[in-house]
């Protein structure tokens, strides 16, 4: 029954942010970049925390693939965020997970890059809770 539970939490978390956390913009994002990094940063870790054998697995990789190339696109080049200290960090997190999905598509995140992962995504809302 926890199983069930946790699975189905997981589910309706993916779904609300593919339908209503991250805007209405083709890409998912707002514009606005402390909401976005926050959405992106949730998204990423229900993407990560799902179980394997979840049906929902393969979707939340996919919307996590497409929302890391969104930000990285839209707030690359803009010059008020790409020198702050949240948005280095995101990359470097960002960055780390896509190399594992386009490495390893069918392995799942080993608990090393999750455990860093979820530390870098602390600094980063710590950093844009300050507006670094």
């Amino acid at each position: 029954m926890k199983y069930f539970v946790s699975r189905l939490v997981a589910l309706l978390m993916v779904v609300t942010v593919a339908l209503v956390g991250c805007g209405n913009s083709p890409d998912g994002l707002t514009g606005n970049y402390s909401q976005d990094t926050l959405a992106v940063v949730n998204s990423l870790r229900t993407a990560i925390a799902l179980p394997e054998d979840a049906p929902e697995k393969a979707a939340a990789q996919a919307e996590a693939r497409t929302l890391i190339n969104s930000f990285a696109s839209r707030y690359r080049r803009d010059p008020a965020v790409s020198t702050s200290s949240s948005f280095t960090t995101m990359r470097t997190a960002l960055n780390a997970l896509a190399g594992h999905y386009s490495s390893y598509p069918n392995r799942p995140v080993p608990d090393k890059l999750k455990q860093r992962l979820e530390q870098e995504f602390k600094q980063v809302e710590a950093a844009v809770k300050r507006g670094a």
